[in-house]
């Protein structure tokens, strides 16, 4: 093959015509930039206690897992966690992977075992998406956020055993599923409800047991559950929980489980530790709610009306990519970190800036955040 790289030089050169290229931008560790662009919504990831916890485990363990869960990866810091997540989300089951990516991959495939049809969201994030095509299974994508187009897709295809796989706070506008409505669809066809409960995970339900729990779906045969590890709990790794039959499945066929590194026990005490603080973390998600309300009452009286969250996640629509990319980077350029989502990350094929409410942030350089989003629009 010749001239590859003078193709792919050219598909650069298009990228960038769409303002569509991307940066690393490596930060140091004494960084005293505003994080409104993080996931560490309750500000956990360099609590004292989850600090001390990791380098206990740092020492006791050392650096890496060593190889795979079903070599020699699984410790007891792993059993540990991966009971007390199943505890917390009301499974009967759950199983820890070294990312919510990999969680993602391995439980829409895993579901397919039994599943000869997806049905999508168009909002889901790329994990799911991409679990969807690696499957092998047809895939049908319904509208954002629809029951009733779920229900008329299931209609469609009867006896056809079905999953339908959705998130719980969408990652994208961080609005809530409808669950419940969702839920009734699925059981009364008898197909399976998987759900992403990533960015509910820590805010919602009974202390913070996520979107799920805060549906009432929690603990139902026919619900499975992902979630990252590294948003509220602020370290890195995946969980999937739910049946106890589902979790062996993906233990004796899960490829992103078996065949990957597992995740280092230093991380999995850390998060452990965390998860602990989640379940006492009631100011900390009071601090969330207020702040949403500020974020929204701030920015739509500046001319930017937002939705009020379900959780954590909002969106402030940009003209277009290049004035997301400018208001975000002007924003840094202040002293603020906020995200800028971009095709392909935007379904809608809208650009926006993607603000992450961190209960960790103090108040005044919060209030400052905000005054700089609003002065730096385009």
């Amino acid at each position: 093959m010749t001239g590859w790289l003078d193709a792919l030089e050219r598909l650069s050169g298009s990228r960038t015509k769409a303002g569509l290229t991307r940066q690393l931008r490596p930060r140091p560790a004494d960084d005293l930039v505003v994080d409104l662009a993080g996931n560490d919504y309750l500000g956990l990831s360099a609590h004292p206690e989850v600090v001390a916890a990791s380098a206990a485990a740092l020492t006791a363990y050392g650096l890496g897992a060593t190889g795979s869960r079903l070599v020699r990866g699984s410790t007891d810091a792993h059993a540990d966690l991966e009971s007390d997540l199943a505890d917390f989300l009301g499974a009967e089951s759950a199983l820890v992977f070294s990312s919510g990516y990999l969680a993602n991959l391995a439980a829409v495939r895993g579901a397919t075992a039994v599943c000869d049809l997806i049905v999508s969201d168009a909002y889901n994030h790329a994990s799911l998406i991409d679990g969807c095509k690696i499957s092998g299974r047809r895939t049908i994508v319904t509208p954002h956020n629809d029951p009733a187009a779920v229900a008329t897709i299931l209609d469609a295809h009867p006896g056809q055993p079905a999953v339908v796989v959705t998130e719980s706070v969408f990652s994208v506008d961080g609005d809530l599923a409808h669950l419940p409505e969702l839920h009734a669809v699925t059981s009364s066809r008898g197909a399976l409800l998987l759900i992403d409960d990533a960015h509910a995970l820590g805010i919602l339900g009974p202390a913070g047991a996520g979107g799920v729990a805060a549906a009432g779906l929690a603990g139902k045969s026919d619900v499975i559950v992902t979630a990252t590890l590294s948003k509220s709990l602020g370290g890195a790794g995946g969980v999937v929980a739910g049946p106890a039959p589902f979790i062996r499945h993906l233990i004796d066929t899960g490829r992103t489980f078996i065949y990957d590194t597992a995740l280092p026990p230093a991380v999995v005490a850390g998060v452990h530790r965390s998860l602990a603080l989640v379940r006492d973390a009631d100011d900390r998600r009071t601090v969330l709610t207020t702040r949403a309300s500020e974020t929204v009452t701030r920015l739509t009286a500046a001319g930017f009306p937002v939705d009020h969250p379900a959780a954590a996640v909002l969106s402030v629509l940009a003209p277009g990519p290049e004035a997301a990319v400018a208001w975000a980077a002007d924003c840094r350029d202040r002293g603020v970190a906020v995200g800028c989502f971009r095709p392909p990350s935007t379904p809608d094929g809208t650009s926006r800036l993607r603000l992450t409410l961190n209960a960790g942030v103090p108040d005044e350089a919060f209030t400052r955040a905000l005054d700089v989003i609003v002065e730096c629009a385009p």
